[in-house]
């Protein structure tokens, strides 16, 4: 049986993690963490038996622990709950499907008490990439990325120098080009004066895939293809410019690693998270998994076009954090994180979303190689700048 806890239980991933344990029964699910979702909460730790579950929300956790006084499960919250779940002592693979950078030090912790990370929080490289790499090196941990397209690059580059840890990647001269495909979101070939007006709910209709709410509202700015960007960076040890975003409307090519002979090498498959879960889970072996196979007859033919850094800036904006390095893509993170939730509240236009990212970014003075300290103080920072408050 194998040991894992996860951050994030009651989220897209986090489900489907569950949905992976229970079709395998050969996974031992050790500890839960969520935010507020206490009913369905409860009934995973009802199902999956985890010893210890965090509840980010402290009253909420008062909450759960009345409804499982009959189970002897152990119920905490906060950051110091998270950090517990993180190192819960019987795990072997901390699933971080936690969204935004409350993942950070959660990340770190599991790292340094050696355990496995599959990572689907990807603001924790984006703001702490220089941090996180070399840690999972020292400690000779896997880094076993989540997200579809990293998933996908790590799947091209296995049996080419590449070991269990991304890290080692770093530097792989057989590496020319790494391409990281989207879809394009829902509104691909929009024009800003057409996205003008758009509304939440218009914008959490994604074309091919199920996700949470930020990261599709993400999907929809191209913001996530510039998290996932610079993610790329750091697992796979390429700089920006070798990284070419590619758009493949339908989903079906995940991304692709083009080596220094001119030959490329790609992944494809359905739009179903579950495959790049599994084969985290379970890596190097391939299992079983249940669900829709490609046909290629019916497939008929891919297309493909070029980003519209133009239209929807989030995509630029992120190129050019990375660049400037440091502490820039940290706020490049906040600024969006705080710009999403206040479109989804009604307080800010969709344009809204890059513009303020821009203006963060225009004000903030880089911190070079931040430690966890500056770089949560940035957040803070960005913050401030927001709403005039910490």
């Amino acid at each position: 049986m194998r040991k894992i806890a996860i951050l994030g239980s009651t989220g897209s991933i986090g489900t489907q993690t569950l949905e992976v344990v229970r079709a395998n029964g050969d996974i031992e699910v050790t500890a839960l963490a969520a935010g507020t979702n206490i009913a369905l909460l409860e009934q995973q730790i009802r199902e999956f038996n985890p010893k210890l579950v965090c509840v980010w929300d402290e009253n909420k956790a008062r909450e759960l622990k009345t409804c499982t006084a009959d189970l002897s499960v152990e119920i905490c919250s906060g950051m110091d709950g998270l950090l517990r779940v993180a190192v819960e002592p019987e795990s072997e693979l901390l699933v971080t499907a936690i969204v935004g950078m409350i993942g950070l030090r959660p990340t770190i912790a599991a790292i340094e008490a050696g355990k496995d990370i599959a990572l689907a929080n990807k603001e924790t490289l984006v703001t702490a990439g220089h941090l996180i790499m070399p840690l999972a090196r020292e400690k000779g941990i896997k880094i076993l990325p989540v997200d579809s397209e990293h998933s996908a690059i790590f799947q091209c580059l296995q049996g080419r120098g590449c070991s269990d840890v991304c890290v080692p990647c770093n530097g792989n001269v057989e590496i020319e080009k790494i391409l990281l495909t989207a879809s394009g979101g829902p509104f691909r070939g929009f024009t800003k004066a057409q996205m003008k007006d758009i509304k939440p709910e218009d914008a959490l209709k994604h074309p091919s895939w199920s996700m949470g709410r930020k990261i599709t509202i993400d999907s929809a700015t191209m913001v996530n293809k510039g998290l996932e960007v610079m993610e790329a960076k750091w697992l796979f040890g390429v700089e920006p410019w070798n990284i070419t975003v590619v758009v493949q409307p339908k989903s079906i090519i995940h991304s692709m690693v083009q080596f220094r002979d001119g030959a490329v090498m790609a992944q494809l498959g359905t739009p179903d998270m579950k495959l790049p879960i599994q084969y985290a889970l379970y890596y190097p072996e391939r299992r079983f998994l249940e669900g829709e196979r490609l046909d290629f007859w019916e497939l008929g033919e891919l297309t493909f076009e070029k980003p519209d850094m133009e239209n929807f800036d989030g995509l630029r904006l992120a190129y050019q954090a990375i660049r400037q390095g440091g502490s820039m893509p940290t706020v490049y993170n906040a600024a969006n994180e705080l710009a999403v939730h206040d479109f989804l509240e009604g307080r800010l236009s969709f344009l809204g979303i890059t513009e303020r990212i821009e203006e963060a970014m225009q004000a903030h003075h880089v911190i070079e190689n931040p430690s966890v300290e500056e770089i949560l103080e940035t957040e803070q920072w960005a913050i401030h700048r927001t709403y005039g408050k910490k």
